[in-house]
């Protein structure tokens, strides 16, 4: 089940070391996107249209008083901040130091992640992306605030 957590922005950033690595300016989302060992192309497809058109959005705010109440970004052609995060399959349940044995290994994931920004920009959503296993720094604004977790299988 390819999983995110997806924060309705005000802006949003990635940095790698002193490089910033992505950026989206305004309104739009950021999806931190974590990837398990039986994901597939198709369920990443998935899960970046559920990010797409998810209704988190009010109209009125982007002076829409016609039509739905809420909006999502592809209504809106709003941007995507994509960073990957293994940390989402984080296994708690024992002591005090999580395990990550649930999330896949890099070599099956960064296709996957790639697949999720590559699918978002196939519908026309301008996508700024994290450097797929660095040490990176996410600054934010969140907007709402709106945090929701999304499930894919």
């Amino acid at each position: 089940m390819v999983r995110a957590v997806v924060q309705r922005v005000d802006g949003a950033s990635v940095t790698v070391g002193d490089d910033e690595v992505g950026r989206i300016d305004g309104p739009g989302l950021l999806a931190l996107v974590g990837v398990t060992h039986a994901d597939a192309e198709p369920t990443a497809r998935r899960l970046a249209q559920k990010i797409y058109d998810m209704r988190l959005f009010d109209a009125a705010r982007f002076g829409r008083a016609e039509g739905p109440r809420e909006l999502s970004a592809a209504d809106l052609g709003l941007p995507v901040l994509v960073v990957s995060q293994f940390t989402l399959y984080a296994d708690t349940r024992k002591g005090r130091r999580p395990t990550w044995d649930a999330a896949a290994p890099g070599p099956v994931a960064h296709p996957l992640v790639d697949v999720v920004a590559a699918e978002l920009r196939d519908r026309g959503a301008y996508v700024a992306t994290g450097r797929f296993g660095a040490d990176m720094r996410v600054s934010l604004v969140n907007d709402g605030p709106v945090t929701i977790v999304i499930d894919v299988d």
